[in-house]
């Protein structure tokens, strides 16, 4: 390697460093609204809604909004820069908070509804923080990159449930409050951005074929197939349960308060391994993180069917909590080294679609699950948590599969 070399090398590393540095920032502050959201939306859907089958419609709705506006996020983000992109995320996150706010206000299910549609393109704008920390570095800090990004959700595990107790109290009505902050988080927020160092997006050619391959072909790949198969599962089954743990720890005799302790501890074992998954990846391989991502969300399930008390629920979503971790990044990690630079938009966009499709999905089904499947909360419960395994087994069982793959094609 020539001096030059090693300049541009280091050059791009301190670059890399800093946006890693400002995304951590976005994540903490911006992120924090996430727990309050995933708190609230299921309680405040069975405080507006006349059935309480739909309580946790909100919820849904915040993941469908994401999915919808996945791709073409994606593709605008590859055409007009990540900063842009993180832009409109906040927008449609204070957008959602008003929405959200005035269906409280006025007492309306449909305008906290569409209030949590909105909020989905703040979701899905905050799943390309992990991306964009990934554009400048190299092979070897990819992995790392991503997975300190992540790990700036340790503090969002701790501001939104305690920014969640202190605004829900605010008002006579229930959880005003806490709307009203986090239209505030996204406003002021949004001045983060403004330090990222991006590379700009090369301008379209609109004569020149598209360079890369198609979705489809990106999906006849094993690797980006298997990758979007873990990370979609992982995802999907942490949403499942914790959509349905607020639900779950209040109807089972707990406080409000009690059930955002138990997303506090979850949200922070999501966050908290992030910072060796990183180096974990790059010592033993995606596949084998994604592996033991599985295995501990399985582990949560025993845990989960074991009894109701809090220590149950907190040891329960500790293991969900970090089976996400492993199971996501390390899905993530095996995504970004398998496509070329020029297929990211698409690559990344079809990720999140079929990732947060299946999360839609997942919240959708907790709600019945939970509260329309038997007479008790317990039953409920039980339910959510028996319903993880079919799903495990399709994620194993393609894990196994690319391994074995893998492996004859070394030979």
């Amino acid at each position: 390697m020539t001096e030059t070399d090693r300049i541009d090398q280091g050059a791009q590393r301190r670059q890399t460093i800093r946006n890693v540095v400002v995304l951590v920032l976005a994540q903490a502050v911006l992120g924090s609204q996430m727990p309050m959201m995933f708190t609230m939306g299921g309680l405040a859907g069975q405080h507006l809604a006349a059935n309480a089958c739909f309580a946790t419609l909100p919820i849904s709705l915040i993941v469908l909004g994401s999915m919808l506006t996945s791709v073409p996020l994606s593709e605008f983000m590859q055409r007009y820069g990540r900063t842009a992109g993180f832009l409109i995320g906040t927008t449609g996150g204070a957008t959602g908070g008003l929405l959200a706010f005035a269906g409280l206000y006025f007492d309306s299910f449909l305008l906290f509804l569409l209030g949590s549609l909105a909020s989905g393109v703040f979701m899905s704008s905050l799943g390309f923080y992990r991306f964009a920390a990934a554009d400048t570095a190299d092979r070897d800090f990819r992995p790392k990159a991503i997975s300190y990004v992540m790990a700036g959700g340790l503090a969002q595990a701790v501001i939104g449930p305690q920014l969640f107790k202190f605004s829900t109290d605010i008002s006579s009505i229930p959880f005003l409050g806490a709307y009203a902050a986090i239209v505030g988080l996204n406003v002021l927020g949004s001045f983060v951005f403004l330090f990222l160092d991006l590379p700009k997006p090369e301008p379209v050619d609109r004569n020149r074929p598209y360079a890369g391959r198609s979705r489809i072909e990106l999906l006849r790949s094993p690797r980006i197939a298997v990758a979007i198969i873990c990370a979609m599962v992982s995802y999907a089954l942490m949403n499942l349960v914790m959509t349905s743990t607020p639900l779950a720890v209040v109807g089972t005799g707990f406080s409000h308060h009690s059930a955002a302790d138990v997303v506090m501890v979850h949200v922070l074992a999501m966050f908290l391994p992030s910072f060796v998954t990183g180096h974990l990846i790059s010592r033993f391989g995606a596949i084998r993180i994604v592996a033991f991502g599985l295995l501990l969300l399985f582990v949560c399930g025993v845990v989960a069917l074991s009894g109701f008390q809090l220590i149950h629920f907190h040891t329960a979503l500790i293991l969900l909590g970090v089976g996400w971790n492993f199971g996501f990044i390390g899905g993530t990690a095996m995504l970004t080294m398998a496509h070329e630079p020029e297929e990211r938009g698409r690559a990344q966009g079809m990720n999140d679609f079929f990732v947060f499709g299946f999360v839609t999905l997942a919240s959708l089904a907790s709600g019945g699950l939970m509260n329309c499947s038997g007479g008790t909360p317990q039953t409920g419960w039980t339910t959510v948590i028996l319903a993880m395994i079919p799903f495990l087994l399709f994620a194993a069982s393609s894990l196994v599969w690319l391994h074995f793959r893998l492996r004859r094609s070394h030979a």
